[in-house]
């Protein structure tokens, strides 16, 4: 059984910067109808690792997606909030910093299954003894690898802007909605192609591609917590489920059910 002070069902329950140890595990099992936490921050960074389901974490100007088998990389000091589907199980990851070479900004990370264990491991481990011996020569160990994991684009860049912030709320209530750029600028009482520019200024893409990245975020989230590809494909509003795979495919490099079963 996991050290049980290591084991909690929401993260509100933890203050990671009450502890020095380079590094600090805490597996996550939420109480029903538990979707989340409001925007707050660590000293420490944060290693939010998917187990099963989804996990969103909404950052300034993104959102970061972590489907299964995959982590978000926090730095300390970066105000954050985050949503889990309801199948979801995570593991926390809390590193002092200095501690480890990471990334200086969010960025979801492909998780190897030795990280994946080691963390596990960590998670079944009483916290005073992190700074010493056998478990302290495995957190060095732990944080190496983790230097080295992969970075992958699975993140939407959004903007406090008002019209782009409209489109957003929009879209993501209503992900089928096939309003045009044309379309939306009328609707905002602005030019389509002042418009595009506003969006390509704010987001780093263009329309097209940024509603896209939307729709694949969308999609993760749903097909991580069960949902099937004919029915994403709907709440999308592709004409076609083949529509839909071409889009995924083209993305990420594999259709959605080659892609979840490789996360397994």
């Amino acid at each position: 059984m996991p050290f049980s002070k290591n084991v909690v069902s929401s993260p509100e329950d933890f203050d990671s910067d009450l502890f020095f140890q380079a590094a600090i595990a805490l597996k996550v099992v939420p109480e029903p109808n538990h979707s989340g936490t409001g925007t707050h921050d660590h000293r420490k960074g944060q290693l939010i690792l998917s187990l099963r389901g989804a996990v969103s974490c909404e950052v300034q100007n993104a959102i970061w997606l972590v489907p299964p088998q995959h982590a978000v990389w926090i730095p300390g000091g970066t105000p954050h909030s985050c949503r889990v589907t309801a199948n979801a199980s995570t593991c926390f990851l809390f590193v002092e910093p200095s501690a480890a070479v990471m990334p200086d900004g969010c960025c979801t990370l492909a998780i190897t299954p030795l990280v994946r264990e080691l963390i596990l491991h960590l998670v079944e481990q009483d916290r005073s003894c992190l700074s010493e011996g056998k478990a302290a020569r495995l957190v060095a160990v732990l944080l190496e690898q983790l230097s080295d994991a992969s970075v992958k684009e699975l993140h939407l860049p959004i903007s406090d802007h008002p019209k782009i912030k409209h489109i957003a709320d929009t879209l993501f209530a209503t992900p089928g909605d096939r309003t045009t750029l044309r379309e939306w600028a009328t609707r905002l009482a602005t030019s389509e192609r002042t418009l595009a520019r506003l969006v390509e200024s704010k987001t780093g893409l263009s329309f097209g591609r940024w509603r896209q990245q939307l729709h694949l975020m969308i999609a993760l989230s749903h097909l991580a917590e069960g949902v099937s590809v004919q029915r994403v494909a709907g709440i999308l509003g592709y004409d076609s489920v083949n529509a839909f795979i071409t889009m995924f495919k083209k993305a990420l490099g594999k259709s959605p059910t080659q892609y979840f079963s490789s996360l397994r």
